[in-house]
C-alpha cells in the first residue's frame, strides 16, 4: 500500500467509525434576534394554531402582526435592538455538553441543538443539522421549567410534524418534558435571589417582598385544565422552603395581552398594591424564564421598574435571570444525565391531556410517542 493510499484509507476510517453525537434538542419560544425579526416572528406567533385557534387565522395573524410590529420593535428597541435568548441559550448548550461530557462519558460526545418555536433557529433547522451529523440518539430538552401546552407543548407538536416531514421517525427519541423541582434548578433560583438580596441593608432585607413573576395564561387556557399554573407554583413552594422561608412572598402574573380574562394578580397590579399599602422593598424574582429577553429586560426592569418608582418604590430590585449561571449549567447538565441513567422516553403526566383538550395535534403526538414506549419496551424483552 502506497502512502497515499495509506492516507486516504486512515481518514475513511476515521470519518466512517466516528461515533455520532447524543443530541440534546434545546426547546424554546425564541426571540427576534434584530429588529427585522420582529414582525415574522410574531406572524409566527400568532399563526400558531397549536395555542390558539381563530377564525381566518391566516390573515388575523398577518393583521395583528403588522398592527402590532411597531410598538414590539420599539421595546426591542430599548434593550439593545433584539432578544439575547439565542446567545444565552448557544452558551448554556455549550457549557452543558462539556459538563456531560465528563459525567456521562458512555453517551459522549454530546451536542446541543436549538429549537426554537417561532424564529431561526426553527425546530426543522435543528433536525436539518442532526440528520447531517448521523444523529441516533436524541433527547429533547424543553427550556421552560414548568409544563404548559402554550410552550413545550406547542414545541413538542412541531417537533412531531418535524420528524415527519425529515423521515426521522427511527431515531431514538425522549423528552424531558418539565423539571419545577429539580434541586439543581431550585438551588440557581435561591442563589440569585439571596445575592440580590444582600443589596439591601439588614432592615430593608427583613422588609422585602419577594415577588415571583411568570408569564400570565388566559383563564380559557387554566380552566381547559393546563397544569402550567400548579407547577410555578410548587417552584415557588420549592425556592421558599430553600430560603427558609424568610421573607414574605406572593406568585404574580404577567405579560397579558388582550381583552380576555387572564391568570391573576398581575405583576403590575401588585406592585401598585403593595406601594399603596406602604411597602418600599419589592424584590421581582422570573421563576418561569431561565434566560434574559423582553419579558425580562424591558417588562420586568424597564415597564414595571418605571412603575414601581412612580409608586414610590424605593427599593424595587430584579433578581438576576439564570442565564450561564455555573449552577444552573450544573442543573441543566444534571437533569439530562438523570434522564439518561433513567431510560425514561417521557414522564408519566406528559401522555395525561388536558381534560377539555380539543387539539388533535397533541393526541398525535401522544400517539408517536406511545409507540417509542412500545418499542423500548420490547427492546428490553
Amino acid at each position: 500500500m502506497t502512502w497515499h493510499s495509506r492516507v486516504t484509507f486512515r481518514l475513511f476510517s476515521d470519518v466512517s467509525t466516528k461515533k455520532p453525537p447524543t443530541a440534546v434538542v434545546l426547546t424554546n419560544m425564541g426571540g427576534p434576534e434584530t429588529l427585522d425579526d420582529v414582525q415574522s416572528f410574531l406572524h409566527n406567533l400568532f399563526s400558531d394554531r397549536d395555542i390558539m385557534k381563530l377564525p381566518f387565522q391566516k390573515y388575523l395573524a398577518t393583521y395583528i402582526s403588522t398592527r402590532r410590529t411597531p410598538s414590539i420593535k420599539e421595546q426591542y428597541a430599548q434593550i439593545g435592538g433584539g432578544s439575547p435568548i439565542l446567545s444565552w441559550t448557544r452558551k448554556q448548550g455549550e457549557a452543558m455538553e462539556k459538563l456531560l461530557d465528563e459525567i456521562s462519558p458512555e453517551t459522549a460526545p454530546h451536542k446541543h441543538y436549538i429549537a426554537f418555536r417561532y424564529v431561526e433557529p426553527y425546530t426543522d433547522t435543528a433536525l436539518k443539522e442532526m440528520k447531517k451529523d448521523n444523529v441516533e440518539r436524541a433527547i429533547v430538552f424543553t427550556q421552560y421549567p414548568q409544563y404548559s401546552c402554550s410552550t413545550t407543548g406547542s414545541s413538542l407538536n412541531e417537533l412531531h410534524r418535524s420528524i415527519q416531514r425529515h423521515g426521522m421517525e427511527n431515531l431514538k427519541w425522549s423528552i424531558i418534558d418539565r423539571w419545577p423541582k429539580h434541586p439543581g434548578f431550585i438551588e440557581a433560583v435561591a442563589g440569585r435571589i439571596e445575592a440580590k438580596l444582600k443589596e439591601y441593608s439588614p432592615e430593608e432585607r427583613d422588609d422585602a417582598i419577594i415577588l415571583f413573576s411568570a408569564h400570565s395564561l388566559p383563564m380559557s387556557v387554566v380552566n381547559r385544565g393546563d397544569p402550567y399554573p400548579g407547577e410555578v407554583a410548587y417552584t415557588v413552594h420549592q425556592v421558599m422552603e430553600r430560603l427558609g422561608h424568610k421573607n414574605p412572598f406572593r406568585l404574580v402574573w404577567q405579560s397579558q395581552v388582550g381583552p380576555q380574562p387572564w391568570l391573576g394578580p398581575q405583576t403590575s397590579d401588585a406592585i401598585k398594591g403593595y406601594a399603596e399599602a406602604g411597602k418600599k422593598n419589592l424584590l421581582l424574582v422570573p421563576i418561569a424564564f431561565t434566560s434574559d429577553h423582553i419579558e425580562t429586560l424591558f417588562e420586568l426592569d424597564l415597564e414595571y421598574g418605571k412603575e414601581a418608582e412612580e409608586a414610590g418604590v424605593t427599593g424595587f430590585k430584579r433578581a438576576e435571570s439564570l442565564n450561564a449561571d455555573p449552577t444552573f449549567i450544573k442543573a441543566m447538565a444534571d437533569i439530562v444525565k438523570e434522564h439518561l441513567d433513567s431510560n425514561e422516553i417521557v414522564s408519566k403526566e406528559w401522555f395525561l391531556r388536558c381534560p377539555s383538550c380539543t387539539f388533535e395535534s397533541c393526541g398525535t403526538t401522544r400517539d408517536f410517542f406511545a409507540e417509542k414506549v412500545k418499542e423500548a419496551s420490547k427492546d428490553k424483552n
